[in-house]
């Protein structure tokens, strides 16, 4: 449709004889189509309005949209410097485009592990750093234990998507096959696509979302919503060290179903990690399902002054064999309205660095009630220096204006990604659109996207008290867990 109605236009000032006024008429009517047709699909692919820290947040705007048709045209729309909504109505399979490496890895003792069990499951091996020819500079690698791999390119080369874009599938059809998205620009939104397959046999073999700062500063303004992610090789989100100012992740489903995990158990370990020297994120009715770990991690291990605030409500966490929350040092978090099911252990966290609230009377330090969380089949979920936490959520109004519901199951989608009818999620138009209060300075930080190894990783080993099919083993009961 672009540069249809001056087309239009133009045929219109040749038809002026009073001859041919029944033409006139007829063009008229053409071009009144043309319009109405353009404003539908620009306003159908701006799909309601970012709630949480993202308020305010809109992407292209009313840019018509573009629909690419080529894996290189896809890059080109996303990564230059105008304002685009940019539509996949298809899949784009990204998966040996750019050739395959093979190369030396290393086998973690996890896998070392799990190939003796033979219980039917796999494990994953590792993709070393750059130049790390001794095994003992790449995380995840921890014995010297080396393996031949071989992996897809396109997964370790992510797609970057620069400021003021909306990029948005239709219905289920809008598919990364093979690359995920690395965001280096404010005033983003990415909605209703799925991004799967980035080498899920590998640690480090691709992440889905990577935040990755504006010349070492963190991001404004990221809204990702309606999105699907399931088999990665490392995180299914990671927002870095230079951090994410304001994001809401929202709607999505989050599935951790893989035929390779660090927990040999058929479930995927690397989850999320929110971290960076200012974030601050609301992570708002997601599902996050068949994970072992790492969902999430909350953690400002950045820099001495680094501050995480997250906000994470009425999401619905199933089937996770280890542990969900693990929130460190320098983050503060308030979870609400939250629902666990077969979750064996819905919080690991340091008794001294750890400032999270699950609690449900918050109401002297927020000025409203906080729903309980609901756990079924699952572990204990405590707060951990509560109070700590609450004195800091407390002055973001992103926060104490939010309007959280019940803690309730969520399901995917049948008619577009994630949980939910696209755009009628409850919680949009309940925040008040305020900044709350000013972010800290930020402090430049290396990238951990181009220096992998300032990551550092653990031992996913599997969990001790699982049952023989890696179901979590819990009490059966259900309670709404609340206390400080």
């Amino acid at each position: 449709l672009r540069g249809g109605t001056h087309i239009l236009s133009q045929a219109l000032l040749r038809t002026r004889s009073t001859t041919m006024r029944p033409c006139r008429v007829i063009l008229h009517a053409s071009v009144l189509t043309v319009l109405l047709a353009t404003q539908s699909i620009a306003q159908g692919f701006t799909t309601g309005e970012a709630p949480g820290f993202a308020v305010g947040t809109t992407g292209g705007g009313n840019a018509i949209p573009d629909h690419p048709k080529t894996l290189d045209e896809l890059k080109e729309l996303l990564r230059d410097d105008k304002p685009r909504v940019v539509v996949l109505d298809k899949e784009f399979n990204f998966l040996g485009s750019e050739g395959k490496t093979t190369e030396m890895g290393c086998r973690p003792k996890s896998n070392t592990a799990c190939l003796a069990k033979s219980n039917g499951f796999k494990g994953q091996d590792v993709i070393l750093f750059p130049g790390d020819t001794t095994l003992t500079h790449t995380g995840g690698c921890d014995q010297p234990e080396k393996v031949e791999i071989t992996y897809d390119n396109a997964s370790k080369d992510m797609l970057s998507v620069r400021s003021n874009k909306t990029l948005r599938g239709v219905g289920k059809k809008g598919v990364l096959k093979g690359k995920g998205l690395k965001l280096e620009g404010d005033n983003i939104i990415i909605q209703n696509i799925h991004i799967t397959e980035l080498n899920p046999q590998y640690i480090w073999g691709g992440d889905a979302f990577f935040m990755g700062g504006i010349d070492k500063r963190a991001l404004k303004k990221i809204w990702i919503d309606h999105v699907k992610v399931s088999r990665v090789g490392r995180q299914m989100f990671v927002s870095g060290f230079d951090g994410v100012e304001s994001i809401t992740i929202s709607n999505s489903d989050f599935d951790g179903r893989t035929d390779w995990s660090s927990s040999c158990d058929g479930r995927h370990y690397w989850g999320f990690i929110l971290d960076g020297t200012t974030t601050r994120v609301s992570f708002l009715q997601n599902y996050v399902h068949s994970t072992s770990g790492r969902s999430p991690k909350i953690i400002g291990a950045s820099s001495p002054n680094a501050n995480v605030v997250a906000h994470i409500a009425n999401n619905y966490w199933s089937d996770n064999s280890g542990h969900s929350f693990e929130p460190g040092k320098n983050a503060f978090v308030l979870a609400e309205g939250n629902f666990f099911e077969g979750t064996l252990q819905p919080m690991e966290a340091d008794a001294e660095k750890a400032s999270i609230s699950v609690a449900d009377d918050c109401s002297p330090a927020l000025g409203r009630s906080c729903p309980g969380n609901t756990v079924e089949k699952s572990g204990k979920f405590e707060s951990v220096n509560g109070a700590r936490a609450l004195e800091t959520v407390k002055k973001y109004k992103e926060i104490t204006g939010y309007k959280p519901g019940e803690a309730t199951q969520l399901s995917e989608s049948a008619d577009n990604f994630g949980v939910g009818t696209l755009g009628d999620s409850p919680s949009q138009g309940e925040v008040n659109q305020t900044d709350g209060s000013q972010p800290e300075a930020n402090t430049k930080q290396e990238d951990p996207a181009q220096s992998e190894a300032n990551v550092k990783q653990e031992d996913p080993t599997p969990a001790a008290n699982t049952s023989a099919t890696g179901a979590p083993k819990t009490n059966g009961s259900i309670t709404k867990q609340g206390s400080t």
